[in-house]
C-alpha cells in the first residue's frame, strides 16, 4: 500500500449530463424543473447532502481536509476487513459515506450528481438510494473478500487492516444499473437518445475502470480499491436485469418489482458476507 490510505479516486470523468426533465403538475399549472433543483432528483440530492455532511463533520472535528490518516478514517467508519470480521458489519455501509480528502469527495460527488440526474427518473428517489446502498455494500463486500483471500494466501495481517472508503463503489453500481435500464427499447424516449445516454455511461465506467486498474502497474501515489468498483458495477448490472420487464408495466407493478429485487439482493449480500466470514 502506498503512503496514502486506500481510497477510491478513479471516478474523475463523469458521463454527459442528462437533459433537463420537465414534469407537468395536475390541472393548469406547469413547473419546469432544473437539474440544479433538488426537486428534480431528491434521492440523488439526499445522498449528496449526506456525503457532504459527513465530510464536513470530519473536517470540523480535526480531520485533515486534504489527506486524513488511516486512524481518522477508521474512527469515522471506513471499511476495515479485520474489524468487520469481528462484528463491525456496519462499516460496509458507513464506508460509502466517508472520503479521503476533498479531491476524493469532489470527484465522487460530481459523478454521483451526473449519474443521479440521469438515472433517478428511471428508478425513482428511493430506488436511487437503495441502489446506492446495495451496490456500495456489494463493492465493499468484494473488497473484503479479496482481502480475506490475500490474507489466507500470505498470512499477512496487513490485508485485514487496510482502510477502504468512498462512494465510488456505489457510483459504479448506479452506472451498472443504468446501462441495463437504458437498453429497454420500450421506454417512451427515442431509441437514438437512449443509446446515446447509455453509450455515455458505458464510456464513463470503462474509462474509470481502466484508470483504476492502471494504478496497479503505475505508482501514482494513491491506492484505488478496484474490487469495490468492480463489485459495485457488477451488482448494479444484476439489479437492472429483473427490473426491465416491469419498467413499462405501470408504476405500482414496477415499484413492487423493485422492492422484491432489492430485498432479495440484501438477503444475498447477507449470505455472501456470512460465507466470507467463514473463510477467514
Amino acid at each position: 500500500m502506498s503512503s496514502a490510505p486506500q481510497s477510491r479516486e478513479g471516478e474523475v470523468l463523469p458521463p454527459a449530463t442528462a437533459p433537463d426533465y420537465a414534469r407537468a403538475e395536475p390541472r393548469r399549472q406547469r413547473r419546469e424543473f432544473s437539474v440544479w433543483d433538488p426537486r428534480s432528483a431528491p434521492g440523488t440530492y439526499l445522498l449528496l447532502a449526506i456525503n457532504t455532511a459527513v465530510f464536513l463533520w470530519m473536517v470540523t472535528h480535526g480531520v485533515s481536509a486534504k489527506m486524513p490518516t488511516d486512524r481518522q478514517l477508521v474512527h469515522y467508519g471506513a471499511n476495515v476487513t479485520g474489524y468487520v470480521l469481528h462484528g463491525q458489519w456496519w462499516r460496509l455501509l458507513t464506508a460509502m459515506f466517508v472520503h479521503v480528502g476533498w479531491i476524493h469527495i469532489a470527484s465522487n460527488m460530481w459523478c454521483l450528481w451526473n449519474l443521479g440526474i440521469l438515472g433517478e427518473p428511471l428508478i425513482g428517489p428511493w430506488g436511487m438510494v437503495a441502489v446506492y446502498v446495495i451496490t456500495g455494500a456489494a463493492g465493499n463486500l468484494l473488497s473484503m473478500g479479496r482481502n480475506v483471500l490475500a490474507y489466507n494466501l500470505s498470512h499477512d495481517h496487513y490485508f485485514l487492516l487496510i482502510p477502504g472508503a468512498g462512494a465510488s463503489g456505489a457510483v459504479f453500481g448506479i452506472a451498472g444499473i443504468l446501462i441495463v435500464l437504458l437498453s429497454n427499447r420500450k421506454l417512451p424516449f427515442p431509441w437514438e437518445e437512449l443509446r446515446r445516454l447509455r453509450s455515455s455511461v458505458v464510456k464513463f465506467a470503462a474509462i474509470n475502470l481502466v484508470i483504476g486498474l492502471s494504478t496497479n502497474f503505475i505508482n501514482v501515489g494513491i491506492s484505488i480499491d478496484n474490487s469495490a468498483h468492480i463489485g459495485g458495477f457488477l451488482s448494479g448490472l444484476a439489479l437492472g436485469v429483473p427490473l426491465i420487464p416491469r419498467m413499462t408495466a405501470g408504476r405500482e407493478r414496477y415499484f413492487a418489482r423493485q422492492r422484491v429485487t432489492f430485498a432479495f439482493a440484501c438477503l444475498l449480500l447477507a449470505l455472501v458476507g456470512y460465507y466470507i466470514a467463514r473463510l477467514a
